[in-house]
């Protein structure tokens, strides 16, 4: 999962090597925490939210029967 959100979110923004991801449990749900360069910080999310949905989608679609959660860091 982590790999996934890692190479989605560097092929949207302008400086992939400041992109991070950490992973933690909480419960039964898969945290992800995404970081990006500031200036970025609009590709990842998109407008109205849109890309940010689309990324959480596809984790819902490949996570199986776990939860998981994603949350963009600023």
């Amino acid at each position: 999962m982590r790999e996934l959100v890692e190479f989605v979110a560097r092929g949207l923004v302008d400086n992939p090597e400041a992109v991070t991801v950490d992973e933690s449990t909480q419960d039964d749900t898969l945290l992800l925490e995404l970081r990006v360069d500031q200036g970025d910080l609009g590709k990842v999310i998109g407008r109205q939210g849109r890309t940010a949905r689309t990324i959480r989608t596809l984790l819902t679609a490949t996570g199986g029967e776990r939860k998981v959660r994603l949350e963009i860091v600023e």
